[in-house]
C-alpha cells in the first residue's frame, strides 16, 4: 500500500544520507527538529497531530545525537522521547541537541538495536522494549516481558525507582553489550488484537499472532495454542491487512496511532505484559561527552522517566474510550487465570538461574 511503499523509501533515504551522529555538531548536519511526520501522514493519511517538540537554540559546536523512536510522536513513547529532548537541551544550554528520529523511519527496534551495536554510527540513542534486549544477551531485561510478573502499574514504578532498576540498566554495558541504559518508562499494559471476534482465550488456538524475534513472546504464544509468527513491526500493518497474521499485541496508545484499528479491530484487555521501555545511548556516543555532559543526560532521563509515569495512564484512557466511541469491538477479561495458567511454563523456562531476581520483582508488588 501506499504508505508503506513510502515508509520504505523515506527510511532508504534517510539511511544512506546520514553519517556518524555522536560526533557531529549542529553546524555539521544544520538539525536541531526532532522527527519527520509519521508514516501514514506523509501518505496523505493522518490520523494525529505529531508535533515536534521545540529545539533549544543550539551553541555553533552543539553535539548531535541522534533518538530512534519507532512509533509516532503522539504515542506516550514519542511524547516521553520529546520531553527527554526538552529537558537535555534545557539543562545543557542547546550545546546537546536530540535529534529525534520517530515512526520508523530508522528501521525496527532489532534493526537499530543491530546498527548500534554494529557500530554503525546512525543512531546514537533509542527507546526500545526491554525485552528488545533478550536477543542480545539481556538476561535480567528478559524478566521484565514475562507475563503477568506486573500486577499493576504501581508495581512497575516501585520496580523502575528502585536501586533494583539501576541493576537491569547497566546490564548491557556489564555483558559486554555497546550499550548503556538511561532511564526506564512505560506504555501500559500490552494485549492483544486480532482481525476476527475473539472473545477468551480459546480463541487463539491455532491462529497466527505476530511476535518480535523473542523466546519469551513465542512461548507466550504457544502457550496459548496460536502460532507465533515474526514479523517486523514496520511491516505489521500489512501483515494483517493481507492475512499473514491474523493478530499481534502491543500496548494501546501504539494500537491506536499505527492505525491498527483499521485492520484488526478487536482488542481483547489480556494485560499480559505491562510495557516496560528504555531509553539506551551507545558507549561511543556516551564517551564522546564530557562528565557534566553524561550528567545531563541522566538527569534528563529523570525527569523524562517522572513525565511517563505522570502521562501515561490517562493518555491511554483517552485513547481506550475513543477506540471503544469509534466500534472498535472491545473485550475486557475479567478472569485472568486461564491465561495464568497457560504462561506458567514460559515463566519456569526463562527464570532458570534467575529465580531469586524475579522474586525480588515480584516482593516489590506488596
Amino acid at each position: 500500500m501506499k504508505k508503506r511503499i513510502l515508509s520504505t523509501l523515506l527510511c532508504a533515504t534517510m539511511l544512506v544520507s546520514m553519517t556518524a551522529c555522536g560526533s557531529k555538531s549542529a553546524a555539521d548536519t544544520g538539525s536541531t527538529t526532532a522527527a519527520p511526520a509519521a508514516t501514514t501522514q506523509a501518505a496523505g493519511e493522518a490520523k494525529a497531530e505529531t508535533t515536534a517538540a521545540p529545539a533549544a537554540e543550539p551553541a555553533a559546536d552543539a553535539i548531535v545525537l541522534t533518538y530512534a523512536e519507532v512509533n509516532p510522536l503522539d504515542t506516550i513513547v514519542g511524547m516521553t522521547g520529546q520531553k527527554f529532548k526538552e529537558e537535555v537541551e534545557s539543562r545543557s544550554n542547546g550545546s546537546i541537541i536530540i535529534d529525534i528520529q520517530a515512526s520508523g523511519v530508522l528501521g525496527s527496534e532489532n534493526e537499530v538495536l543491530d546498527g548500534m551495536l554494529g557500530g554503525t554510527g546512525t543512531v546514537d540513542i533509542s527507546r526500545i522494549s526491554a525485552f528488545a534486549l533478550t536477543s542480545y544477551g539481556g538476561e535480567k531485561s528478559k524478566l521484565l516481558s514475562l507475563p503477568y510478573t506486573f500486577v499493576s502499574r504501581d508495581h512497575f514504578w516501585k520496580f523502575a525507582e528502585s536501586d533494583l532498576a539501576r541493576e537491569f540498566l547497566d546490564e548491557p554495558s556489564q555483558n559486554g553489550t555497546n550499550l548503556i541504559g538511561l532511564f526506564y518508562g512505560e506504555e501500559g499494559f500490552r494485549h492483544f488484537f486480532t482481525k476476527d471476534p475473539v472473545s477468551s482465550i480459546d480463541d487463539f488456538k491455532g491462529k497466527k499472532i505476530r511476535v518480535s524475534n523473542d523466546p519469551v513472546m513465542v512461548g507466550l504464544v504457544s502457550g496459548l495454542g496460536a502460532n507465533a509468527t515474526e514479523v517486523s513491526f514496520t511491516e505489521l500493518y500489512s501483515a494483517l491487512q493481507t492475512g499473514v497474521c491474523d493478530g499481534a499485541e502491543q500496548p494501546i496508545a501504539n494500537y491506536k496511532s499505527n492505525a491498527f484499528d483499521e485492520v484488526a479491530p478487536n482488542l481483547i484487555l489480556d494485560g499480559h505484559t505491562l510495557g516496560a521501555i528504555q531509553v539506551v545511548i551507545t558507549e561511543e556516543a556516551w564517551n564522546k561527552l564530557t562528565a557534566d555532559q553524561q550528567n545531563i543526560l541522566m538527569e534528563a532521563g529523570k525527569a523524562a522517566g517522572e513525565y511517563n509515569k505522570s502521562i501515561s495512564e490517562q493518555k491511554e484512557n483517552e485513547v481506550l474510550d475513543g477506540l471503544r466511541a469509534s466500534g472498535v469491538n472491545v473485550v475486557d477479561v475479567d478472569d485472568k487465570t486461564p491465561w495464568q495458567e497457560a504462561t506458567k511454563q514460559v515463566i519456569a523456562d526463562n527464570t532458570k538461574g534467575q529465580e531469586d531476581l524475579y522474586q525480588q520483582i515480584l516482593d516489590l508488588a506488596k
